[in-house]
């Protein structure tokens, strides 16, 4: 700086003012520390500073001048070494910051005084300006990146007190800079963590324009982004001029998205108290569920007057503590005691509502200000939040200059040669380097791009029972969040509010995102035998099991047999048991009755056989019903068509015996061979022994063992779909072990049609025919009923009971038809069961012919006339029209 003197150049410069000192506050010291401080507001139509900030400003100017009262006091830290300050106001504008800082670097700027004469002749005499080490500020985000940018290319390390934008955490922009308070990205990591705690997934946010409120809202989106669980539904800016009405149209604009009841709020404390405003006036209180950064913390200010739009509204704060001390000092001050703060007779008239003097800034107050005002008694007070980051950043400067004092100047008391000039790269690594305990008692430390740990306090503005409106900590976050639930939204309904996009699905449905937006979707019911197998996806369940009653997970498929009990059971057991007493009651009485002329006559030994065929036919129902296991299904396998080949081999030998005896009768009078007893009975076993070697084949090839048939009962509704316990007969198995006997029968029909003509008084061939004509009906039943039913889900019940009720009505024919007239006449009609006259076998032969005649001629002659005829010419021998059993074991063949 020039001592006063009018230069002389081509370029006349205006002499600087005599109090140079008048707009900003110096301290004399060994080493220089500058300042910035708010200590004015914004300036409006062109002006650059605007009212005094009373407590953003002059509370936290006055904690760096304590500060270094203290430190200058203390002689543990920086022992005979003063520290001085140089304090300038920001006037809470950029710009208007930029210029003012350049006051630190001009004793770093080299004058060239060749071009400057005073009128005299003399030359100039510049006096040496401050060499400020470091600079403890700015407060907004804003002003320090625009002073940090023209710092850095001094190598000036700076120190701010309430900057935490997270931009300036770029250590290859921003290398000079450090802070005392948490970047934003720990706030907005804190505030997503609230969010996320409340379970709101839908959100809008809202910023102001500039550094700290567009980083802060981008720090958030961004974290959000990579965590995944969080969708903005809006992302608002309010302008930093905003036009008439702004306020409103951004309160319509979140109204679009109305499920995104939560806004995450990065605004100046103005800017909140004008949107709440408009809440208000838009009938939306309540609605909006408010998440505030530390720029609305516990302030007042925002919510005077308008605590019902904010009540509910949770806010965080870096952690902090009132300084005792500085309560003591600052209501200590006064105008007598505090010349040094140049700006103090302003805050006074302020603070007091009072004018000083004729030149007082306050020409329209009523009062005077007598001096003898105190601070706090006669106004109210109350320490701002910053004051201790303020001490914080001086007393980390201060320990960084300590122990480069300790390392240069080792035990050389005051400043030594080596720190005259101190480097502010080397000063930057003292600075990173400090460890201590602040003011508040919590740890000072800075990490390698000069951010100070994350700590912070949770609050919400809660109106109690007697409608005080009051901030409540609720909370707090040092790296994770801690949240006292209980303290939570105590008033009226405990519940917290929602704030999603969708509500979540219930169980056993999957969300069916919508593109785009991870948070929103659409809720889809798992259906069928699929179950929820994770938030977006349905799974199907294995096939032998079906969904629970959630469908969030499978379960086994119950397990069903035929019951004993069942109605499909109870029919086919009862038919069955009557059967077996029935024949039971027929081989007891052939058995009792064994010489008797009809039982003789049926041919004992082809009855036993056809009568054990007719039980075991009966007896087959209870295996088919039976639990299956391995011994029951193969009792199935070799009883389901064992009984009905016993039946047929036995029918089918005697009407082929009866086939071949007719025939050879037309041809000689010998008889056929093969016709004895014996002869039946090895013809029948034999063709037994083919359906018992396939049967043996099957057991080789494939053993019998049970299964489990999901299919069968598998409905749509998983509820009703069971398992069924069966043996592995499959139906065309069934169909094999059935088919021989199948063949039997159809053959013994053709056989029976065959023998139809024979005399009823030779033999039993119509009782045959008309067994066989039945049988073949009641199957020709059965096989549509049978496989008509393989899709029906009571398909085992209905083809075991067909089956079972089929095998026992064959047999019932053939017992009812073959056995019972006899049984009848042996028990109620034994005169009846008297041995005849033997017959040769050419009486049978004649007798044969004779009705082959009779066949041929009752087309040709009316009746009786055929009849007299042919009696008139056979012998009178003959017997009467009386029916006579006969056994052909007892002619003469």
């Amino acid at each position: 700086y020039a001592q006063p003197c009018v230069p002389t150049t081509p370029h006349q410069l205006p002499a600087l003012p005599l109090q140079e000192y008048a707009h900003s506050i110096r301290l004399d010291g060994d080493i220089m520390l500058g300042g910035l401080f708010p200590v004015h507001s914004r300036g409006e139509r062109g002006v650059p500073c605007g009212e005094l900030k009373k407590e953003k400003g002059i509370h936290r100017l006055e904690a760096m001048l304590f500060a270094i009262d203290l430190i200058n006091k203390d002689p543990e830290l920086l022992p005979n070494v003063t520290l001085g300050a140089r304090i300038l106001d920001t006037c809470s504008r950029d710009t208007y910051a930029l210029e003012q800082s350049l006051t630190f670097v001009q004793a770093l700027i080299e004058r060239d005084g060749s071009d400057v004469r005073c009128a005299n002749g003399d030359p100039p005499i510049f006096a040496k300006p401050d060499k400020v080490v470091g600079v403890i500020g700015a407060a907004a985000s804003s002003v320090s990146i625009m002073v940090a940018n023209i710092l850095r290319l001094f190598k000036i390390p700076q120190i701010s007190y309430a900057s935490t934008a997270p931009e300036l955490s770029d250590n290859t922009r921003y290398d000079f800079f450090s802070r005392v308070v948490p970047p934003d990205s720990y706030q907005a990591q804190a505030m997503l963590d609230i969010v996320t705690a409340m379970g709101w997934n839908y959100v809008s946010t809202l910023a102001s324009e500039g550094n700290y409120g567009e980083s802060g809202v981008e720090a958030f989106v961004q974290i959000s982004r990579e965590s995944g669980g969080v969708c903005i539904a809006q992302s608002l800016k309010i302008p930093r001029e905003p036009m008439p009405g702004e306020f409103d149209k951004l309160i319509l604009r979140l109204l679009e998205t109305s499920n995104a009841r939560a806004v995450i709020m990065f605004a100046n404390e103005d800017d909140i108290r004008r949107i709440l405003d408009a809440a208000k006036r838009n009938n939306q209180t309540g609605h909006f569920l408010w998440v505030g950064s530390d720029s609305w913390g516990s302030k007042i200010s925002p919510v005077v007057q308008q605590e019902r739009v904010a009540e509910g509204a949770v806010t965080i704060l870096p952690k902090r503590a009132s300084i005792d001390a500085f309560d003591r000092y600052f209501r200590s001050r006064s105008l007598s005691n505090n010349r040094r703060n140049v700006w103090f007779a302003e805050f006074w008239e302020e603070n007091f509502v009072c004018k000083l003097g004729m030149h007082g800034k306050r020409p329209g107050s009523p009062k005077k200000c007598t001096g003898l005002e105190k601070v706090g008694r006669d106004s109210t007070y109350e320490q701002e939040g910053k004051v201790q980051f303020v001490m914080d950043a001086v007393y980390a400067m201060a320990h960084a200059l300590h122990r480069m004092h300790r390392e240069l100047c080792s035990g050389y008391p005051g400043l030594c040669p080596r720190m005259a000039n101190i480097d502010g790269k080397e000063l930057l690594t003292f600075i990173r380097a400090v460890n201590f305990n602040g003011s508040a008692g919590t740890p000072v430390t800075f990490n390698e791009n000069g951010d100070a740990p994350g700590r912070y306090d949770i609050f919400q503005y809660q109106i109690n029972n007697r409608s005080t409106a009051e901030y409540k900590v609720i909370g707090h976050w040092t790296d994770q969040l801690y949240l006292n639930v209980r303290r939570i939204w105590t008033s009226g309904d405990p519940s917290v509010p929602a704030s999603v996009c969708s509500l979540p699905c219930k169980m056993g449905e999957r969300k069916k995102v919508v593109k785009g937006v991870p948070c929103c979707w659409h809720c889809e019911r798992c259906e069928g035998y699929h179950f929820q197998a994770s938030e977006f996806m349905c799974e199907l369940c294995p096939y032998e099991q079906r969904p629970d009653q959630n469908h969030t997970g499978c379960q086994p498929i119950p397990i069903i047999k035929l019951e004993w009990h069942s109605p499909w059971a109870v029919l086919p057991v009862f038919i069955s048991v009557l059967g077996i007493l029935a024949t039971t009651f027929v081989i007891v009485t052939f058995v009792r009755y064994h010489d008797t002329p009809i039982v003789r006559a049926s041919g004992r030994e082809m009855s036993y056989v056809l009568l054990t065929g007719i039980f075991l036919c009966y007896a087959i129902t209870f295996p088919m019903i039976a639990a299956p296991d391995v011994a029951v299904c193969s009792f199935r396998r070799i009883f389901l068509g064992l009984g009905m080949c016993f039946s047929y081999a036995a029918l089918l030998t005697k009407t082929n015996r009866i086939h071949r005896i007719f025939e050879q009768g037309k041809k000689a009078v010998t008889p056929p061979r093969f016709i004895s007893p014996a002869s039946q009975l090895v013809i029948t076993f034999s063709l037994i022994s083919v359906q018992l070697m396939g049967v043996f084949v099957w057991f080789a090839a494939d053993p019998p063992h049970t299964v489990v048939d999901y299919g069968e009962q598998r409905t749509q509704d998983p509820e009703n779909a069971r398992g069924v316990l069966k043996c592995d007969i499959s139906d065309l198995s069934l169909i094999c072990s059935l088919g021989y006997s199948i063949l039997l029968m159809v053959t013994c029909t053709v056989y029976a049609i065959k023998t139809r003509g024979v005399p009823e008084t030779f033999n039993e061939a119509k009782p045959i025919g008309f067994t066989m004509y039945t049988t073949c009906i009641i199957w020709l039943a059965f096989i549509p009923i049978f496989f008509g039913t393989a899709q029906s889900a009571e398909r085992m019940y209905i083809q075991t009971a067909t089956l079972t009720v089929s095998l026992s009505l064959s047999a019932s024919v053939s017992l009812g038809l073959l056995y019972m007239p006899k049984v009848y006449i042996i028990i109620f009609h034994p005169e009846q069961n008297v041995p005849k006259r033997k017959r040769s076998f050419k009486a049978i032969v004649t007798v044969a012919t004779m009705t082959s005649k009779l066949s041929q001629l009752t087309s040709e002659r009316p009746n009786g006339e055929v009849k007299t005829e042919l009696c008139e010419g056979m012998d009178t021998s003959m017997p009467s029209s009386k029916t006579t059993y006969v056994s052909y074991t007892n002619h003469a063949i």
